[in-house]
């Protein structure tokens, strides 16, 4: 009866209440497994749902709501889109501006004073003068005026059109751009006033291209 009660052994215990550690599988894995984070001990942080409310989007209450928030984002998107234009940037520019071979010829064009500028400020004061109120003096002056701004924008043009083509084929020898279409690109832009081009110009005047 007395081996009943006898006290256990202090390595029996110690034996009992040791943590089992289990074995590490041994099982052959397929060439190229990768073991998840629950085998590798490691297990993904879930978010607080405090969090993924904050970081969630409000829903419009109603429909006014919601075609207000609408309004509200397609002007910021115009917004952007028209400073994006301005800025040159690539992303909104239109067709007629993209590419780097138009870049270019619109630094050729911002880079000096044209003829053009002037042509509608002229084309007006030549309105105005050759009417039949105003003295033959005036009228003749006013044709005169006419004729000495169509050349210098004929001219002008010349000249822009010689340096585009010069500056592309060394730049860009592989171009698929036509150049009669480069051309036309500057000097329509030669013929808008510096302030109203868009994309704005880039360069400083007296810059060299």
């Amino acid at each position: 009866m007395s081996s009943l009660f006898r006290r256990k052994s202090p390595d029996l215990v110690a034996d009992a209440t040791a943590t089992v550690t289990p074995e590490p599988d041994t099982t052959p894995r397929p060439k190229g497994y990768t073991p998840s984070k629950k085998e590798l001990g490691r297990e993904t942080p879930k978010r607080q749902s405090s969090q993924r409310r904050r970081e969630a989007v409000k829903a419009p209450a109603n429909r006014r709501e919601a075609y207000k928030q609408m309004r509200e984002r397609q002007r910021a998107e115009r917004a952007e889109a028209s400073e994006g234009m301005r800025a040159g940037d690539e992303r909104y520019l239109l067709a007629r501006d993209r590419g780097p071979e138009r870049r270019l010829v619109r630094d050729i064009v911002d880079s000096r004073r044209t003829a053009g500028t002037w042509f509608f400020v002229g084309a007006i004061i030549v309105f105005i003068g050759s009417t039949g109120a105003m003295p033959y003096q005036i009228q003749l002056a006013a044709n005169l005026l006419w004729a000495i701004l169509a050349l210098s924008v004929v001219i002008d043009s010349i000249l822009i059109s010689r340096r585009i083509k010069k500056r592309i084929t060394e730049k860009f020898p592989n171009t698929t751009q036509r150049m009669g279409s480069l051309y036309l690109y500057g000097i329509m832009r030669a013929l808008t006033f510096r302030r109203m081009r868009v994309p704005k110009p880039q360069v400083a005047l007296g810059t060299k291209i």
